[in-house]
């Protein structure tokens, strides 16, 4: 018996955790922030600008002077003798030529050497060959920003898209809800009224039953839809959503202007300008190169390890100017350049392609989005008609002058218009997010 009592105070107190669970609320530019903060591609384009970055720091290298040192140690080994130092015999006849080493028939070598040295290259002119790369890589940095452009915006348009579906999606469950509503409404005023013959009381069944279906299906493409957007924000897919943006009831107009300029154009126009730079410096490969030289070098030998450093050293020096001129490479250089070149010119080719078809979209989504908002006053009138026919109707029924064959017909117009109406919104708010998307 105790057991029992307390069952109901558990559930009141679940059904209480239910009811205090409150909704996040989520703006559209708030949709959109986090969908950018968590998209994939964006991240990937800005590690592809990180790189071209780092890019141009390795071609900027080719300017500055390169500094190498070296340090060499060397033990010469006596191949008779291994153990042995190593030493040179001398003929007889040295003695009479070097005074100092007559009567000696042999002369121990410094078998311990070691050299270091230090030598700087400094280029001078390189006919384009560095300056060109530069150019180049200056180039790619610019194309991975414009593509970062590109990509972030192709990015904005899906999360408004998925922000505009999930938000009519939840627009569509309230008009199953109130379709579903209505005839289960009617079913009652029947039923009540004592005059509920047999053919009415089946049609307004089967009317039921197929917006019962409909409502089903409207609630499941909701939470398809919010879930999807949930993900792709990085929102936990437990988290009720409340979209607190609504569909606007007036559009503002657009003008139908030339489009001047695009992220895509402009991709495509480094491109051009990248490979062109990098076929000059191709083809500057072939041609001499001038540097300034300089060297350091010390040298120290001794047959004792440990006296190494003491004694017989000898340091020297040297700077200059080196011209290298390549004679022969294959046709390398030249076929390089070759390469390039052809890859700009089909650079160029897309570049006046993008700019008839890409300018055709940007026209035709501005186009659209005026069609669409001039015809909207003529659906939102059709369908306050439909709603006054439903309402004469919903009247005439409930005094017995007409069937639930009219009802449900008069009501499944006004759903469908009430939809087409919905679906002129949402087209009329993607047309503009199209005309931005391809815009300047």
């Amino acid at each position: 018996m105790h057991n029992n009592r307390l069952i109901p105070v558990f559930l009141l107190c679940a059904g209480v955790c239910v009811c205090d669970v409150k909704a996040m609320d989520l703006s559209l530019n708030q949709a959109v922030e986090k969908i950018v903060a968590e998209s994939h591609d964006i991240k990937k384009a800005d590690a592809n600008l990180k790189k071209a970055q780092a890019s141009l720091d390795v071609a900027n290298s080719s300017r500055w002077f390169n500094i190498e040192g070296t340090a060499t140690y060397m033990n010469l080994v006596n191949v008779e003798k291994p153990l042995d130092s190593y030493n040179v015999k001398l003929p007889p006849e040295i003695g009479g030529l070097i005074p100092q080493l007559a009567g000696i028939d042999k002369i121990d070598v410094p078998d311990n050497i070691f050299m270091a040295g230090v030598t700087i290259t400094q280029p001078i002119y390189t006919f384009g060959k560095i300056g060109n790369a530069v150019d180049s890589v200056r180039n790619a940095i610019k194309l991975s920003e414009y593509s970062k452009e590109m990509v972030a915006r192709e990015v904005k348009y899906a999360a408004s898209d998925m922000y505009w579906t999930a938000k009519m999606t939840d627009e569509i469950v309230v008009l199953a809800k109130k379709n579903l509503d209505d005839a289960v409404a009617a079913k009652k005023k029947l039923t009540g009224a004592g005059r509920a013959n047999r053919s009415n009381l089946v049609k307004i069944e089967s009317d039921i039953a197929t917006k019962e279906i409909n409502l089903s299906d409207a609630e499941f493409n909701r939470d398809t839809a919010h879930r999807m957007l949930k993900i792709l924000a990085g929102i936990d897919v437990d988290e009720p959503l409340n979209l607190t943006d609504d569909f606007p009831n007036s559009f503002s107009d657009i003008k139908n202007e030339k489009l001047k300029n695009t992220p895509e154009w402009q991709v495509l126009s480094q491109q051009v300008k990248m490979y062109e730079a990098k076929s000059a410096s191709q083809r500057a490969n072939g041609y001499p190169t001038l540097a300034a030289m300089a060297s350091y070098n010390y040298t120290t030998m001794d047959t004792d390890f440990k006296n190494l450093f003491n004694e017989r050293d000898s340091q020297s020096a040297y700077w200059g100017l080196a011209l290298k001129v390549p004679i022969f490479s294959g046709g390398v250089n030249r076929a390089n350049a070759t390469v390039d070149a052809m890859n700009a010119e089909a650079a160029r080719q897309d570049l006046d392609k993008s700019k008839k078809i890409t300018a055709e979209k940007y026209s035709n989504a501005i186009s659209q989005y005026n069609h669409l908002r001039d015809n909207l006053k003529g659906l939102e009138n059709a369908r306050n008609l439909a709603a006054k026919a439903y309402k004469f109707s919903q009247d005439r029924f409930a005094a017995g002058q007409t069937s639930a064959v009219e009802l449900a017909d008069v009501s499944a117009g006004l759903y469908q218009l009430d939809m087409a109406l919905l679906n002129a919104k949402y087209k009329i708010l993607m047309s503009a997010e199209s005309v931005k998307k391809l815009g300047e």
